[in-house]
């Protein structure tokens, strides 16, 4: 057995964790928000987007090692694809997450998005 076919076989083994770990993460973050809507807790939209961040890390992680086993230019293309889409979604999650941070600890503080409160 060859230095490439190993590799391959790590990453193939990799990528495989890495799946189905984000997709884990995606599922225990569900089972746990539908949890706390139903307690009502008011962290409850933070702490879902906590949890489909660092999934999307994982699938993320995983896409890229998936580009070590590539062998086409279309297969790149479509793993650059899904790269930049996951990306995406995960800067879009961290900045839910950033201003619904800022919102509870605007209301910790007792200010008001409201300009005609006192």
């Amino acid at each position: 057995m060859d230095l490439q076919r190993i590799l391959e076989i790590i990453a193939e083994y990799a990528i495989l964790f890495f799946d189905y770990a984000g997709v884990l993460v995606l599922i225990v973050s569900g089972i746990r928000g539908v949890v706390h809507f139903f307690r009502r807790d008011p962290a409850i939209r933070l702490n879902l987007a906590k949890g489909m961040a660092i999934s999307l890390e994982f699938k993320l992680g995983g896409e890229i090692l998936r580009t070590v086993v590539v062998r086409t230019f279309e297969e790149i293309a479509i793993a650059g694809a899904i790269i930049l889409l996951r990306a995406a979604l995960a800067i879009l999650i961290h900045w839910e997450i950033k201003v619904e941070e800022n919102s509870r600890k605007a209301e910790a503080s007792g200010l008001s998005d409201d300009p005609h409160s006192f």
